[in-house]
């Protein structure tokens, strides 16, 4: 699906999904990533949903998000909480949900100022 038509370099949005991968400011990826709005695109080595472990939210607390939107692929899944215990600990919110919606609420929020990382699974 494709979301916007022009790109604002200043910040990482969201521009195109689809089931095999995403387009970050009209770049294509088509590997799991971190997205936050202000630096670029960071590849994220979590290739599915079941190979989440203990480090692998270890990255995205070092960004310091207020939030995170984990999107978990096609369908929505829900992370273990001792896997995202680390992150609620610092006081930074997750969130999980189907990688089309994550992606969609990353725009929201971005547009809106907060900081907020998208850590998308594409498998």
């Amino acid at each position: 699906m494709k979301l916007h038509n022009a790109t604002n370099a200043a910040y990482q949005t969201v521009t195109a999904y689809d089931d095999k991968g995403v387009e970050i400011n009209a770049v294509r990826y088509e590997h799991s990533l971190l997205v936050m709005p202000e630096s670029p695109p960071v590849p994220w080595p979590v290739t599915s949903f079941e190979q989440l472990g203990a480090g692998s939210f270890d990255a995205i607390a070092a960004l310091q998000p207020d939030v995170v939107l984990l999107g978990t692929g096609e369908r929505q899944r829900f992370a273990h909480p001792s896997l995202i215990r680390p992150l609620m600990e610092k006081g930074i919110g997750v969130e999980c949900m189907d990688s089309h919606a994550a992606c969609r609420t990353y725009n929201i929020l971005m547009g809106e100022g907060r900081k907020v990382a998208l850590a998308l699974i594409i498998a």
